[in-house]
């Protein structure tokens, strides 16, 4: 199946996926770009943006599991989040994390915030449609993962 025909598929876990991927690279960006010369405040911010996009990468790319070496307890951690409801949970509390950063000074953290609610709303739509989790084969899902080993 080629990219295109997943979009196609009208599945809002693909959807949910792809945004993901997306808001791991904003993630990863705004988090080391704020970083620097800030409040400390917004620094602690910005480095729980910077893991949240590492997390945001063993969770949506289930290939690195099997290619990195991780611990066990970290991969018992990740692979709590294979259905739809536990992934919409886990981006709306890093959304939420990054919308606390606003309290003390607006930064470019609430483009994370942003992106990563309309993750968890994808995912929370893919979970009241019923729809089953479906991943992208371009980013390691459905049997991509098994034809390694």
């Amino acid at each position: 199946m080629t990219l295109a025909e997943e979009f196609k598929t009208r599945n809002f876990s693909i959807y949910g996926q792809w945004s993901g991927v997306l808001c791991m690279f904003l993630c990863f960006g705004l988090g080391i770009g704020n970083l620097f010369f800030r409040p400390v405040v917004i620094i602690i911010f910005s480095a729980l943006c910077l893991a949240s996009s590492f997390i945001i990468l063993f969770v949506e790319v289930p290939l690195l599991l099997r290619i990195c070496p991780t611990s066990a307890k970290f991969d018992t951690f990740i692979r709590r989040f294979t259905t739809n409801y536990m992934r919409a949970a886990i981006y709306l509390v890093m959304s939420i994390v990054q919308w606390l950063s606003l309290l003390k000074e607006p930064t470019g953290l609430i483009a994370a915030a942003v992106l990563l609610l309309l993750t968890a709303i994808f995912y929370s739509l893919a979970g009241l449609k019923h729809q089953e989790f479906i991943g992208s084969k371009t980013l390691g899902g459905q049997g991509v993962a098994q034809m390694i080993v």
